[in-house]
């Protein structure tokens, strides 16, 4: 029997507390997860930190190698690309302060992604000439 094959052994577990969701809040309430193989799923959490100097970004991708993974900003938003056997991860997210993306720092360790940047109220000059 392959594990796709078999029941996720949380079902019946979510079934429950959706059935008890359902009889709180007297309608119906869906908690199905999507398990589709793109996208940052359930298993997956993005924390952003911000102080007077810094933004930081924590990301858990879980299963994937270091040199699976990409990144991109442009100052206002960073994107998440990552692949491991079974999942790929692809995800924007906007920073809540303008950084500087040449400043950028990452580190991946066990799982947990963490990428730093500085702010900045700068934008790029721009000369008309």
């Amino acid at each position: 029997m392959r594990r796709d094959d078999r029941d996720d052994p949380f079902d019946d577990l979510f079934r429950e507390i959706e059935r008890m969701m359902n009889d709180m809040m007297g309608g119906n309430v869906d908690m199905q997860v999507d398990t589709g193989t793109t996208g940052f799923g359930a298993d997956t959490h993005v924390d952003i930190h911000e102080d007077d100097e810094l933004i930081r970004v924590i990301a858990d991708l879980p299963g994937v190698e270091k040199n699976d993974i990409d990144l991109k900003c442009d100052g206002e938003s960073m994107t998440i690309s990552a692949a491991s056997d079974h999942r790929e991860y692809d995800e924007r997210i906007a920073l809540p302060a303008r950084v500087d993306e040449s400043s950028a720092k990452a580190t991946y360790n066990n799982g947990v992604l963490e990428v730093t940047f500085e702010k900045t109220d700068e934008s790029a000059n721009i000369s008309v000439e």
